[in-house]
């Protein structure tokens, strides 16, 4: 009975697979969203203006809808794209659009920067332009500016775009899933319950983590907001030894995301550090005891590290800041005083002009 019972099952969850198989992921998300429209929501900001509706984007706008956080009504979007607008409109039935960024902006105490860093400055001008040339009727004097852009200063939200209240974060790409980590930060003027609905906004596609100092920002960028492509390149490395060693790619690819994500879990669980976890699964003289030699003869710890600093110099220098930390480097001041340019001679992916009291570097 048992044996028939599972065969049963297998059988039904393959026909439901079927049977769902050629409905598009647009047209399954319209319908999941299209439930959720005349339900109540208790709007956690009276207004909340996306500028740009890429990947990121749908990723904060989608939980807000569904755990009923904002109403789609009280959701603006704008895009230079007509077609991404229209998508947002099939995707998430209610949310209003807007054909420019002042329109959208309008009356909304919460403006989220979903673009691109080299877009940043012209969404500036606009907003600069609508405070100029509406007043409190094109941007709100209490309106808070959430940026999701990477390597983006505060500074420079507050200067560009004259809006006082600025939030900074950095999401990673598992916040699609709703399984992302943010770190952010904020300027002083946002009080304490402005900074709980933030948060509130933050937490819907995942973990948030709030620092005081934004330097940590450029350091989570390099851990938590690059960190999915290290998984990924590790992911696809073992994939392919499997392969090659004799395994179907869709098996190795199965082992190789259930161990990953096995491995994540019982770390989190346990809270064990990762270097008794590793020694709990390596024998004396045994198979994992020959694979860690392996990647320890290859600094492997090092090559990993040695990325993370180089992703965190690449999120200064795209800052404006400079990038000489970390080992083997040493600080433009030390050489030539605060403030003074980058020396040709220094170290640097990417040279760029340090700001007057860029953060120095512990010798």
């Amino acid at each position: 009975k048992e044996q028939r019972y599972e065969v049963h099952t297998m059988i039904a969850q393959r026909f439901l697979s079927a049977t769902t198989r050629p409905l598009s992921r647009r047209a399954l998300l319209s319908a999941s969203f299209s439930t959720t429209t005349s339900s109540n929501h208790h709007n956690v900001f009276s207004k909340i203006s996306f500028i740009g509706t890429g990947k990121m984007a749908q990723a904060l706008i989608a939980p807000l809808i569904t755990q009923k956080l904002q109403a789609p009504s009280s959701i603006n979007a704008f895009d230079v794209s007509d077609e991404a607008l229209k998508q947002v409109e099939e995707l998430y039935p209610g949310v209003q659009v807007s054909n420019s960024i002042q329109d959208s902006v309008q009356d909304a105490n919460l403006i989220v920067y979903a673009v691109k860093p080299q877009n940043v400055g012209k969404v500036h001008a606009e907003i600069r332009r609508a405070k100029e040339d509406r007043g409190t009727d094109g941007v709100r004097d209490d309106a808070i500016i959430l940026s999701v852009a990477a390597g983006t200063p505060i500074a420079n939200f507050v200067e560009g775009s004259l809006v006082e209240k600025v939030a900074r974060s950095m999401p990673n790409t598992p916040a699609q899933i709703g399984a992302g980590v943010t770190v952010w930060s904020c300027t002083e003027n946002i009080n304490a319950d402005e900074r709980k609905k933030i948060k509130t906004v933050l937490d819907s596609f995942g973990k948030s983590v709030f620092v005081d100092d934004e330097k940590f920002i450029d350091m989570s960028t390099s851990i938590s907001g690059s960190g999915p492509a290290y998984i990924f390149l590790l992911m696809e490395a073992m994939i392919d030894a499997g392969v090659h060693m004799g395994f179907s790619r869709e098996t190795a690819t199965v082992l190789v995301h259930h161990t990953l994500l096995g491995s994540t879990k019982f770390a989190m669980e346990t809270g064990e550090h990762p270097a008794v976890l590793r020694n709990s699964v390596t024998s004396p003289g045994g198979t994992t005891a020959s694979a860690i030699y392996e990647l320890e003869n290859g600094k492997f710890r090092t090559v990993i590290k040695d990325a993370i600093w180089a992703c965190y110099r690449r999120s200064l220098e795209m800052g404006g800041k400079c990038s000489q930390v970390g080992p083997n480097r040493v600080s433009t001041d030390s050489l030539f005083g605060v403030g003074s340019p980058m020396s040709s001679d220094t170290r640097s992916h990417h040279p760029v002009e340090p700001p007057t009291g860029e953060m120095k570097t512990k010798s």
